[in-house]
């Protein structure tokens, strides 16, 4: 008897810690799931800020090709008058606007430098042999605007000037993506743009910039502590999971392509304990819609204003759905059947449904 009570209790002893182990892996697996979802919220937001910052500068880009004046000063060969206007340009956001870093330059059409906003002393240097972005440029024509290596990491809007239809030249803006960082700062989020380090034999401007990992930090106004913290975290993990969470400190890593697609390095976001807090907080109070792209969001409204689509009932269209997914020998009783209830539809009912399920918009026609 004693001998069965020390193999109960042995037994029990044993499912006792089973259990304990099992309840810490379903509670590791759990805040895994929710650092990954919270992760993914983070970098949704990043993006879109990235988006932006493309999309604007891009847009200010095309806008200041059409400037007249420039346009006269290029075509009258006038380099000094370009970079008193050019010049001009960049005081006037550097005064007025958030953007302190912003320089522009323009190449003439066989890619030598005609003017900069920051100095003519690179007048008439060529280009093409640095930059073979430019080549294509000149080939295609096609607008670009992205994130670049080159002396310095920076956002580029490149585009082509157009004087009525004779092109004339190439339009640059660029901006430092420390202001990006800034702007990141204040949303709670710590950026260090991580450059990989192929591209410093290139990058004269940045042999001095400290490295973290094997990649060269391209923003100078990153948090010097969360550095220290982020040299001593395990990079193999960070980099196989996208994220790595230690100390209440959530680092996420995504990768960073220039405006060809290609990887040129990696982002690292940095969460303090306090943004975390307030990133979750954000991610859970989120509707349940706002998850659902703008497609899944118009056919759950739609669903509930008319579920029936332009049939009477969601019987009928539930049978003219069915129909389709049965096979030849399965349709032939509901074959009859649809055509019956089909037949009591107007010609202007029927319309609506040809074309609904044809364009996934309702529209209203008329048979002759």
């Amino acid at each position: 008897m004693k001998h069965i009570s020390k193999l109960y209790l042995i037994i029990i002893f044993m499912a006792l810690v089973a259990l304990s182990f099992s309840s810490l892996f379903f509670l590791k697996e759990s805040q895994n799931d929710k650092l990954r979802e919270l992760s993914r919220y983070v970098i949704d937001d990043f993006q879109q800020g990235l988006a932006y910052e493309n999309a604007d500068l891009l847009s200010f880009s095309l806008a200041l090709a059409e400037n007249g004046a420039l346009k006269n000063a290029i075509t009258s060969d006038n380099e000094q008058e370009a970079y008193e206007i050019l010049s001009e340009i960049t005081k006037r956001f550097k005064k007025y606007t958030y953007i302190k870093t912003l320089r522009i330059q323009i190449f003439d059409n066989d890619l030598f430098i005609f003017a900069q906003s920051w100095g003519n002393a690179s007048a008439g240097m060529p280009m093409w042999w640095f930059r073979n972005d430019l080549d294509k440029l000149k080939k295609d024509k096609r607008p670009k605007v992205g994130v670049e290596t080159g002396r310095r990491l920076t956002f580029k809007a490149t585009i082509p000037i157009q004087n009525g239809k004779t092109y004339i030249g190439y339009l640059e803006v660029i901006k430092f993506i420390d202001e990006f960082a800034k702007k990141l700062h204040q949303q709670g989020i710590e950026l260090f743009a991580l450059m990989d380090k192929k591209y410093l034999k290139d990058a004269p401007l940045m042999q001095d910039f400290p490295f973290l990992n094997r990649y060269i930090i391209a923003n100078n106004n990153f948090n010097k502590k969360l550095k220290f913290k982020a040299d001593f975290i395990d990079w193999e993990e960070l980099e196989s999971m996208g994220y790595f969470y230690r100390d209440k400190i959530l680092y996420i890593l995504e990768p960073m392509y220039n405006g060809a697609r290609e990887e040129i390095g990696k982002y690292l976001m940095i969460l303090p304990p306090e943004s975390v807090i307030t990133y979750r907080e954000k991610y859970q109070n989120r509707s349940i819609f706002t998850r659902l792209s703008d497609s899944d969001v118009f056919k759950v409204v739609k669903l509930w204003e008319k579920p029936s689509d332009s049939y009477r009932d969601i019987e009928d269209k539930n049978l003219i759905d069915l129909l389709p997914k049965l096979k030849k020998e399965d349709r032939l009783d509901l074959e009859q059947k649809a055509k019956k209830v089909l037949q009591e539809y107007s010609k202007d009912e029927l319309i609506d449904i040809i074309l609904e399920n044809r364009y996934k918009t309702k529209k209203i026609g008329e048979v002759r």
